[in-house]
């Protein structure tokens, strides 16, 4: 086995002056170049099972180059340029209990080349290393290393012993470390922090003594943390010391100066200089440098401090999921230049930022600080707008505002001045919008503005030349809103009127000779509006290349208009318009409806031809408080409301079977066939309800993709289709965006993020209500920065004093900085489940050469891999509530985020999906029904449709929802309620499985914490989903379900459900009948199913299940179902089942096929009393390991025919071999994955083009170190026994032995050297077949490997034929089984084939320094 991916959280980042970033996810360290632009370079996997936390390269002084035994180094960064010489760094890199040399080799002539080696062994310590570092005036390889008992250690790399080993008279575990070391061991000073919340400082080297036994007193104590210290950073030309603490503060003190020549300790009385509390939870790293302190934490924040401007936030630097900031680094600098960033979060994720040194403090994110703009003019403000150029700055920026007296009012360089006063009939209410516009023919730009009142009347001017403005009618009634929309070179104008009617205009402005501004307008027919109580308009956008209009009303509805219909009178037209109401739950809205036909037939009369109706109507979807805003990108709509929620949705034509029903009602004309369909549901945070508007999120991409996407969006609007091609062209274009939600929660005016889950401004406004102004926002898109403008109380108020520039050099780097990798969970994975793989496609016309997101070795050809390679597409859930859709390459490692989905409010604990894939289109498209559930009795459905994008060349993934459901609503629906007792909202959905797929839906079966197994369907016509049944036969927490289907000699289909609960019994139910009930039936159905059989399994809880059935003989009759289960026990056990079919007669209770006899109590009265037309079975034999894994087992999956993967938290992953006698453990391998909770396995065909690139290089492609486990006799292991896992999720990897059952043996682990860094746990030399290698990189010596055994390889496997294992927990690691590794024959094979161990042990050598 091999790794392919790996997602871990990153524990250790560090910079090489300002030109790399290096990175330590799990045992991978991954090099970045930062010039010319950020980008991922190469990867190596180094400590074997070991997590690294520690990287330290050589030199950190500016030396001149010199050839030694250790490398090259040039630290100047005008040397990097200025010599053509290769160089290299040699970096000293710890974790665990292991330390390891690796060298960095530059290519000066091309940047783009950067390659990692391995230096040495493997050295293993005694004590977890908490800090290395070098020895700056040694002539030999010599490492200091802090350890966690308060020792220090002198390393000689070369040989791999300890020379000297001092320990400090306080032997108490450290939490943290620090080692100031200079030219000698004499000079070196650890400052450690303990577990008792105490600094210590202590001088390993002070005593010339060789002796180890002499231990070092301690020279300073720093009191004053609650908690333990996570980090310490120091500052040498200021004397201070920061420590980091679980008491969520950073402390700042004085000590001194530390190290150097004759290792000082610092001043003898260090006093704490500042304590600096501004984290939300634990503190875990903080770094100095000149004037800032930077701290990272577990509350995902960066926060930098101004310590000389008393200790206040400077700024905010977020961006990782849930999880926290695990590393932090800052570049070295000099003075007050800018500084690079750099965070890794639990997530996986790395995020860099462009820091600048001498900027000003002030806090930029959160700001209770707000501007009184000191209106002077008469009456209160009642509408404010920004109004200037779309890129104009802050402080360039103008505010209009109109007052209850009628006058607008412009703000403009600290100054207010009056524009416009209106006539006595704009007093009182009056409405205004304003809008900037290019002029025709000119480079000059316009801000209009457009003032409604009570009688239907509106001024529409120029802010700078108000005497040039038009008057203009909206009938006879109160406008009660304007809207302005610019679409290519055309500028309407929306006024919402009375009796439901829109009136629009074409504005046109021009400049007349006398350089003048002339507005001229042509009016267009309005829209009505569908009747109701509250009927105007509050949101448009138009989609220029298909003429339609989409409109949101006060009522909540959404609306689709369309340009130059036939506006004939359209008598039946109620029905068009209300015939989405369906589709909403809003109390009332029958209500509504009642009346409504009548005054839609007279209103169609009264017009005649002058108004445009709706071609389709979603009514109230948005809830009784209506639509707020509409936008639309990338074929795409998002609307956002005052019910908490954003929609995405489409425009698409009309299935041809409503097009036919609607035709047989009345004829409603839409020539198009069009209609509105929501694709999901986004709701804000809990609490934010009234929402505003939808910016779009720019997606993180690499610099040099960034014109091929600009290029992709010029061409799409560009592009112009026909009425035929409108369907294709909207999927074409149609990809969900990031967004971020703008909305009031409580007095704040808040801007959300909801994947994040977290807040990227607020400010203190008051709440709602109010009218507001956001810069800057004309485009749509959030750039990670902005302020407010607002009116409260009759003042006009800003969020940021509008005569200060707010600073946009450098945003991204200070707001939301550069993603090199993006992250997946921040929490724990609990489940994870494969949909199946799409095919890339090349596209000759673009190339790319980088890839900031990516996480392997970036060169062309594996850019190019990616391109035309397979893709594995997979769901994962997660403790941070959410969902995330990834796109995995295995043959070059690569992650793409494909999707989030954030409507859980609890843990996501189970997935499940049923996957069509699309055969006409070469495996471009991928369709799936995937349902999650989890907390709170929680479920939801969605489709998820997966393709490929051309343009991006990368997949895409959009996400429809198809229905929720939630136990606690389902009881509030039933009648009589009151009789009943409410279901326990702690409930938990614990494992989901598909019984039964039908045409019209599929049935579900459901493990609950409340002891219930439930069954439900889920209909995606219906967009529903019914709970048929449940029973409460287990009496405690059901774990775990599995299901079987069985098919007898004449066609005849059985389903069968197994369940698992806490009390380690498996009970077995014949659900052929009752998967028959449909949604009508009654839940309290007499006729419930009873089990048929009850297996004892565990001692405890059995955390899950795996299943699968073989057909016996024609003579024998019936089939064999064999169910293996993990339990909290650590046992591995395996039951076969014997079923008699019906129709077969008598039932035979004799064993079969070799299996070990059960005693007959066991399985005494279950057949019994069966009826003669059911299923009839019995326990026919039953194995036990009592200990597979060390750990509760929690994931069992088959991968294939009688081979299984487990895994446990225990870190393991076994592969086991069922064979007709026994069980047997092939072998173990030690994952780099924490709390191991789900699996996935599956089986694939490796491609042609896959196997060609067998020398390609990626981020695994280094030496695998793998412990083999040697065969020993005279022990017992009683591996007999059989597994497999039948839940949604899944993840492992595999290595497999043959053991048969005369083998009693014990292994014991033997290392041998390999190629991708992963200790394996095997019984034989491994054999593979070179030609089902594929494009993950190989040594030399491995392939000569493969040649030399290729003619023993030759197991009748089918070509290509190879395995994956996906482990997840914290983080996922994607492994691949080899064919050869998945024929068992061959791990008897070249026994003594063991590579040499290439690990040494470090031991203490008594030698005088």
């Amino acid at each position: 086995m091999e790794t392919a991916a790996l997602v871990a959280p990153v524990t250790a980042l560090e910079f090489i002056q300002d030109a790399f970033l290096l990175t330590g996810e799990g045992p991978v360290l991954t090099v970045y170049s930062l010039q010319p632009r950020p980008r991922a370079c190469a990867s190596l996997s180094v400590l074997q099972h070991y997590r690294i936390h520690g990287i330290r390269p050589k030199g950190l002084v500016a030396v001149p180059a010199q050839s030694s035994v250790t490398g090259t180094f040039e630290e100047k960064k005008n040397e990097l340029s200025s010599t053509s010489d290769p160089t290299f760094y040699d970096l000293a890199v710890c974790g665990g209990k292991a330390v390891r040399l690796v060298r960095l080799h530059v290519d000066l002539q091309d940047g783009e080349h950067l390659r990692l080696e391995i230096l040495g062994p493997l050295m293993e310590l005694q004590d977890w290393a908490l800090d290395v570092r070098w020895l700056s005036g040694d002539k030999h390889s010599l490492l200091c290393v802090a350890v966690a008992h308060n020792s220090v250690l002198l390393l000689d790399v070369i040989t791999g012993n300890a020379l000297v080993q001092r320990s400090c008279l306080e032997g108490c575990l450290l939490y943290s470390a620090l080692l100031l070391v200079h030219e000698s061991w004499a000079d070196t000073v650890l400052v450690g922090g303990t577990v008792f919340n105490q600094l210590v400082l202590w001088n390993p080297g002070g005593d010339k003594s060789s002796n180890s036994e002499h231990k070092a007193p301690v020279e300073r104590r720093l009191l004053g943390h609650s908690g333990v210290i996570f980090s310490i950073s120091y500052l040498q030309e200021k004397g201070w010391l920061a420590s980091a603490s679980d008491d969520r503060s950073v402390r700042l003190w004085g000590v001194g100066a530390l190290g150097g020549p004759g290792g000082k300790c610092g001043d003898l009385n260090p006093a704490c200089l500042r304590v600096l509390y501004g984290h939300q939870a634990r503190v875990f790293s903080v770094r100095l440098s000149p004037g800032k302190v930077f701290s990272a934490g577990e509350d995902g924040a960066c926060l930098v401090w101004d310590w000389a401007g008393g200790g206040k936030v400077v700024h905010t630097l977020k961006g990782h999921r849930a999880g926290g900031v695990r590393a932090l680094a800052v570049s070295e600098g000099t003075g007050e230049e800018e500084r690079w960033v750099a965070t890794g979060g639990a997530d996986g994720g790395v995020r860099l930022w462009r820091v600048e040194g001498h900027e000003e403090s002030k806090e930029e994110a959160v700001t209770e600080k707000l501007s009184d703009l000191k209106f002077p003019g008469q009456g209160l403000p009642k509408v404010v707008c920004i109004a200037g150029e779309e890129d104009a700055s802050w402080s360039q920026c103008n505010f209009v505002v109109c007052t209850d007296h009628g006058i607008v009012y412009q703000y403009s360089a600290g100054q207010w001045e009056m524009v416009w006063q209106g006539t006595p009939e704009f007093q009182s209410y009056c409405v205004m919008e304003t809008m900037s516009v290019s002029v025709k023919d000119s480079t000059a730009k316009v801000s209009l503005c457009a003032v409604g009142n009570l009688s239907g009347s509106i001024q529409v001017f120029p802010i700078s030349h108000p005497q040039c403005g038009i008057h203009l009618t909206g009938g006879s009634g109160k406008i009660h809103s304007l809207i302005w929309q610019e679409v290519k070179e055309s500028l309407y104008l929306l006024a919402s009127g009375a009796e439901g009617l829109v009136y629009r205009w074409c504005v046109d402005v021009k400049l007349d000779e006398n350089y003048s501004w002339v507005l001229s307008v042509n009016p267009l027919p309005p829209f009505l509006l569908p009747p109701c109580a509250k009927r105007w308009l509050t949101a448009a956008v138009h989609l220029h290349s298909m003429s339609l209009w989409v409109c949101g009303d006060r009522r909540g509805s959404l609306l689709l208009y369309q340009e130059g219909q036939n506006l004939e009178k359209k008598t039946g037209q109620d029905e068009g318009l209300l015939r989405g109401r369906n589709q909403t739950d809003d109390e009332g809205v029958e209500g509504e409806e009642n009346g409504s036909k009548m005054m839609q037939k007279r209103e169609s009369k009264e017009m005649g031809d002058l108004t445009l109706h709706p071609l389709s109507c979603l009514f109230g979807v948005h809830g009784k408080q209506g639509v707020s805003s509409v936008c639309e990108y990338q074929g795409l709509l998002y609307s956002a409301g005052r019910d908490g929620c954003v929609r995405v949705f489409r425009v698409r034509p009309t299935p041809l079977e409503k097009l036919e029903k609607k035709s047989n009602r009345e004829s409603v004309e839409n020539k198009g066939g069009l209609q509105l369909e929501v694709l999901r549901v986004q709701r804000a945070c809990k609490g934010m309800e009234w929402l505003e508007r939808v910016l779009i999120l720019e997606p993180e991409i690499p610099a040099e993709e960034e014109k091929e996407c600009e290029n992709h969006h010029d061409l799409t609007e560009k592009s112009e289709v026909t009425d035929e091609g409108k369907e294709e062209k909207i999927d074409d274009k149609g990809r969900e965006a990031r967004f971020v939600i703008i909305g009031f929660h409580a007095i704040h005016f808040v801007v959300w993020d909801p994947v994040r889950q977290e807040r990227l401004l607020a400010v203190p406004c008051g709440g709602g209500h109010r009218s507001w102004s956001l810069w800057p926002s004309h485009k749509g898109v959030w750039l990670g920065y902005g302020a407010v403008v607002f009116i409260k109380q009759g003042a006009v108020l800003a969020s940021q004093p509008p005569g200060e520039a707010l600073s946009c050099a450098g945003k991204a780097g200070r707001t939301r900085g550069w993603g090199l990798r993006e992250g997946v969970h921040g929490r724990g994975i609990g489940c994870v489940s494969r949909l199946g793989r799409i095919r890339g496609i090349g596209n000759e016309t673009q190339t790319s050469t980088g890839n900031v997101e990516g996480r392997d070795g970036l060169k062309d050809e594996v850019k190019e891999v990616e391109r035309e390679g397979h893709w594995e597409i997979l769901v994962t859930g997660g403790e941070d509530t959410s969902l995330t859709i990834l796109a995995v390459h295995p043959n070059s490692g690569s992650i793409k985020v494909l999707s989030v989905i954030t409507d859980h409010i609890s843990s996501v604990r189970t997935v499940t999906a049923v996957t069509h894939p699309d055969g006409e289109s070469e495996n471009q498209t991928l369709s799936a029904l995937l349902v999650s559930a989890g907390g709170r009795a929680q479920m939801q459905c969605y489709r998820l449709l997966i393709s490929w994008d051309r343009q991006r060349l990368r997949p895409s993934c959009q996400v429809i929802q198809v229905a929720s459901h939630r136990l606690d609503e389902q009881w509030e629906r039933r009648r009589n309620r009151h009789k009943t007792v409410k279901m326990d909202p702690e409930t938990r959905y614990m494992s989901v499985v598909v019984v039964d797929e039908r045409t019209d839906c599929i049935l579900l079966a459901l493990a609950c914490s409340d002891g219930a197994v439930r069954l439900f369907s889920v209909s995606e016509v219906e967009r529903k989903i019914d709970l048929l049944w449940e029973t409460f036969h287990h009496q405690r927490c059901v774990l775990s379900v599995a299901a079987c289907r069985l098919e007898d000699g004449r066609g005849n289909r059985y389903k069968l459900l197994f369940s698992a609960a806490t009390d380690g019994k498996i009970a077995v139910w014949d659900l052929t009948e009752a998967s028959s009930l449909s949604a009508g039936t009654s839940s309290n159905a007499p006729t419930l199913p009873i089990p048929c059989l009850d297996i004892p399994a565990h001692q405890s809880g059995t955390n899950s299940l795996a299943v699968w059935a073989e057909k016996l003989g024609q003579q024998e009759g019936g089939c064999l179902v064999t169910v293996a289960s993990g339990g909290d026990d650590g046992q591995l056990t395996v039951s076969t089942i014997r079923v008699q079919y019906p129709e077969d007669g008598n039932i035979n209770n004799g064993g079969s096929r070799g299996f070990s006899h059960i005693s007959e109590p066991l399985i005494s009265s279950w057949t019994e009393f069966q009826p003669s037309n059911q299923l009839h079975l019995h326990l026919q034999s039953q194995s036990h390991i009592p200990l597979a894994h060390a750990a509760p087992l929690t994931a069992l999956k088959v991968l294939s025919p009688r081979l299984l993967v487990s895994t446990s938290s225990d870190q393991r992953v076994c592969l086991w071999r069922v064979s007709n006698t026994s069980i047997s453990h092939i072998g173990a391998l030690c994952s780099h994955v924490a709390d191991a909770a789900g699996l996935a396995v599956w089986e694939g065909q490796m491609m042609e083009e896959e196997e060609g690139n067998k020398n390609r290089k990626t981020r695994f492609e280094s030496e695998q170190e793998i412990a083999f486990w040697r065969v020993k006799e005279g022990r017992q292991t009683g591996l007999k026994t059989l597994c497999e896992t039948a839940e949604g999720e899944t993840g492992g990897r595999s290595n497999k032995d043959k053991e048969t059952a005369d083998e009693t043996e014990v292994r014991e682990p033997v290392e041998a050297l390999r190629e991708t860094g992963d200790p394996v746990c095997e019984t034989a030399g491994e054999c593979r077949n070179q030609a089902e290698t594929d494009s993950v990189g190989k040594t030399e010596s491995e392939v000569n490997n493969e040649t030399d055994v290729k003619a023993s390889c030759n197991s009748g496997e089918k070509r290509g034929k190879t395995g994956w294992v996906l482990v997840c927990g914290q983080g996922f690691q994607l492994l691949r089984v080899r064919a050869t590794e998945m024929d068992a024959e061959m791990w008897t094979t070249k026994r003594g084939g063991e590579k040499k161990n290439h690990k040494v042990k470090v031991t203490l050598q008594e030698t005088s320094t």
